[in-house]
């Protein structure tokens, strides 16, 4: 006889595969990744100097509270879907079509963004063994200065992120215990990279790089001082996702009552802690204003003369770790579009199972189709901005989805409960929102239209196709 628990709302469609490793693994997988190789420097660069690390505290503090809020959901109701799923019962499917929107938003941009990020690895990596990629297919073909302003950049396409993109979309085709254990190897890898690098260079880190720590205000909002590491807070946001991903693959794991809490916020306690000291490591060993580059780990080691030996290794490690980034995020938009589809809010096509590895299949692949052609065309900055607000978002509607809940079903059972939800929950919105307030205003514009795309969709055919929950809460007798 298994011992696994039998979970109620276990449909059947995709497979149970994953243990507390796996999704703990899966959540360091998603989260250890672009924060630390890519968009750490950026930060650094242009909003918060040395304060990034800060900026990484504040940011793993506002994941806390939304991730207990999501522990909590993520236990009554342990399916496909995340918080498309949890908002769609508590809170109608109007605001679930709103969520899910945002969430498409999330895990295609993110998966794109990180693309990006690993393409500037993985050329690094190329020209220091003589095989440089040519300029006119590493980069994204245009820049944008402003909401409509586009500067052609002379690239023509980002092909080694399409084609990183189109190989993780394969492996996810093929199955989730094959995906799975494809990322735990690459996490292992990755880790110990991230590992060696913090203490080769903890003795070279040179403290006046680290003054002043919070550089003074521009006088612009946002660039420096503590606007500035607010609105780095808000960018950086991004490389939390990870622990959402988790909840995502729910119905996929064995216990998902008990291991998807502990996936969530063991993942996330993890990586913030390592976040904060890289962070404080690579604003040591160079310049914060010299960190503005799609590969600053790497540009940073190389220019220490008694560390140039492990360039090659924090590309490597860049090239391993990111690639599971985008793998996670892949899956995730995939079972996002799976749970999408099953409620009629979009075609049923992203929801049909592949009848020998048992996964979405079709949405997996054109998730990957729409994520390569973002990649391949669009900069890093816009795709990484997009990504923070539609995430913090979502976020800020669990945390108000979890007091509505307690309040409509305080009786229902609950695996795992949100500690002090009363203060909980409040202090997670306010922190997603006042982290999307220091967002620059295009980023704003952009979700403006983003949201008005939905709409539209919303009002011409998922208003029409959609099916009542299958997962609304009652109070137990």
């Amino acid at each position: 006889m298994s011992d696994t628990p039998v979970n109620p709302y276990d449909e059947g469609d995709l497979k149970r595969s994953l243990g507390p490793f796996h999704l703990i693994s899966l959540g360091i997988g998603c989260i250890i990744g672009a924060g630390i190789f890519v968009l750490t420097g950026q930060a650094a660069a242009t909003f918060a100097g040395p304060g990034v690390v800060y900026s990484f505290a504040i940011a793993g503090l506002g994941c806390l509270f939304a991730g207990l809020c999501y522990s909590e959901f993520a236990s009554m109701i342990p399916v496909a879907g995340s918080a498309y799923t949890y908002t769609y019962a508590t809170l109608g499917k109007f605001v679930g079509w709103i969520i899910g929107w945002n969430l498409v938003l999330e895990y295609l941009a993110a998966s794109s963004t990180v693309a990006v990020g690993w393409s500037g690895y993985f050329n690094d990596f190329m020209s220091h063994i003589g095989l440089p990629i040519p300029a006119m297919f590493n980069g994204a073909p245009m820049a944008m200065h402003s909401f409509n302003e586009f500067v052609a950049t002379g690239s023509y396409i980002n092909l080694p992120a399409v084609l990183l993109v189109a190989f993780i979309t394969a492996i996810l085709v093929i199955g989730v215990q094959a995906s799975a254990n494809f990322n735990n190897a690459m996490v292992v890898i990755k880790l110990a990279i991230v590992l060696v690098v913090i203490f080769a260079c903890f003795s070279y880190v040179v403290p006046a790089n680290h003054v002043p720590f919070i550089p003074p205000n521009t006088g612009e909002v946002g660039h420096f001082g503590w606007t500035g590491v607010f609105r780095a807070t808000g960018v950086l946001f991004f490389a939390y996702i990870g622990f959402d991903a988790v909840s995502v693959a729910a119905q996929e794991a064995k216990n998902p009552q008990r291991d998807i809490p502990l996936g969530m916020l063991g993942s996330l306690i993890i990586c913030t802690f390592l976040y904060m000291v890289m962070s404080w490591v690579l604003t040591g060993i160079a310049n914060y204003t010299t960190l503005n580059v799609a590969h600053p780990v790497s540009k940073a080691v190389e220019a220490l003369p008694g560390t140039a030996w492990l360039t090659q290794w924090v590309n490597v490690g860049a090239v391993v770790g990111l690639a599971s980034v985008v793998l996670v995020l892949l899956l995730a938009q995939s079972r996002i579009f799976y749970a999408m589809g099953r409620d009629g809010m979009i075609s049923p096509i992203f929801n049909q199972i592949h009848p020998r590895f048992r996964t979405p299949w079709k949405g997996s692949i054109i998730c990957g189709i729409f994520s390569a052609i973002m990649a391949g065309f669009l900069p890093l900055d816009i795709l990484g901005q997009l990504v923070s607000i539609g995430t913090l978002a979502a976020f800020a509607i669990v945390c108000v989805g979890v007091m509505v809940l307690r309040v409509r079903a305080p009786l229902a059972k609950r695996p795992f409960r949100t500690p002090l939800v009363w203060v909980t929950a409040p202090l997670g919105i306010v922190m997603c929102v006042g982290m999307m307030a220091f967002l620059p205003l295009d980023t704003w514009l952009r979700l403006g239209v983003w949201t008005v795309i939905g709409l539209l969709i919303y009002v011409f055919y998922s208003s029409k196709h959609t099916r009542p929950s299958r997962y609304i809460i009652k109070n137990e007798a």
